[in-house]
């Protein structure tokens, strides 16, 4: 039970503090390409990771949510009623990046598979020749 009111929690977090630093925070480190990927909120409710993803360099963007945490965990606790309101604690997302560089293995290995391939059928059509 306390499992999924943790994960609804997570979910109307990531959403309201998306809509505050869009809206709220006004600071100008912070990237127009930032979204928060996920939230997560320990069981005892007094912290909350909050993964950001942004195109680009996102030390900027990391230091001017930092700047801005007390800010924006005010706001997070108006928006939502909770007797706590976590401690935010931002980090970079690096899920996309290692999605796409797992892709990208994944593409020249299957590159590498088919060349072999190639090179094997047209090794054994010159010795059926021969």
């Amino acid at each position: 039970m306390a499992n999924r009111r943790n994960n609804r929690l997570s979910g109307e977090m990531r959403k309201v503090i998306s809509e505050i630093v869009r809206n709220d925070v006004k600071d100008p480190r912070i990237s127009e390409l930032l979204s928060i990927t996920d939230v997560h909120v320990t069981e005892d409710l007094k912290y909350a990771k909050v993964y950001i993803s942004v195109y680009g360099d996102a030390e900027p963007t990391l230091k001017a949510l930092n700047s801005a945490k007390g800010f924006i965990r005010r706001e997070v606790g108006r928006k939502i009623k909770m007797r706590i309101t976590p401690e935010l604690i931002f980090e970079k997302d690096d899920s996309i990046e290692k999605g796409i560089y797992m892709s990208r293995l994944i593409n020249s290995v299957m590159e590498d598979e088919e060349s072999r391939k190639v090179n094997d059928e047209s090794e054994e059509s010159e010795e059926q020749d021969e």
